[in-house]
């Protein structure tokens, strides 16, 4: 009696379009070290500190909140 898991993988198709324009061109989506069934987001090139990319869309949070 064996139970097979599929798990749901992350694809590009999914991530809405205006994610995709707010990225860097240094900035790629690949799947994710930490997590194969989702994307991550990778550096082709070192970001400096403070940079900052968007359009910025949700909740803004406090650190304590995540």
């Amino acid at each position: 009696n064996t139970t097979e898991s599929t798990a749901v993988v992350e694809t590009l198709d999914d991530v809405p379009e205006h994610v995709l324009r707010g990225l860097p061109e240094d900035v790629r989506l690949f799947p994710s070290a930490v997590d194969k069934t989702r994307l991550g987001v990778w550096a082709t090139k070192s970001i400096l500190k403070g940079k900052k990319f968007g359009p910025f869309v949700g909740d803004k949070k406090k650190r304590s909140q995540v």
